[in-house]
């Protein structure tokens, strides 16, 4: 029986803002940078996810805060977030990725993870991440 090949899926994009530093003292390393540099770290060789690195969200009292993207699929604003939770986050961008539409419900999120949508945009506003 001869299986017809999987189509293959965007790269999905996250856009980690560097600056955040969660409410602690200016630092040479804000909790932001740590962030992205885990979530770098996790990603690398994997060329469906695609880390970069933005300089602010305007989402400063909400910790951490992150943009999740893929072309086709709804993007979201993340917060709550911190170095910590690297490896929730890359559990959470595989559910993401695999979702038809880039909708991962709560109950399929990582517990720490809770509480981090803070918005959600429409797929039209993500042709090229």
């Amino acid at each position: 029986m001869t299986t017809s090949p999987q189509p293959h899926l965007p790269a999905v994009h996250l856009h980690v803002c560097v600056t955040c530093r969660r409410g602690l003292p200016a630092s040479d390393n804000p909790q932001g940078r740590q962030l992205h540099d885990a979530m770098h770290a996790l990603a690398e060789g994997n060329p469906d996810i695609v880390v970069h690195e933005v300089a602010c969200l305007a989402a400063c009292n909400d910790g951490c805060t992150a943009v999740i993207a893929t072309p086709g699929k709804w993007g979201w604003l993340l917060a709550n977030l911190g170095p910590e939770k690297a490896d929730d986050l890359l559990t959470y961008i595989e559910a993401y990725a695999a979702s038809a539409k880039g909708t991962v419900m709560p109950s399929r999120r990582p517990a720490s993870l809770s509480d981090m949508v803070r918005g959600r945009f429409p797929a039209s506003l993500f042709s090229g991440v």
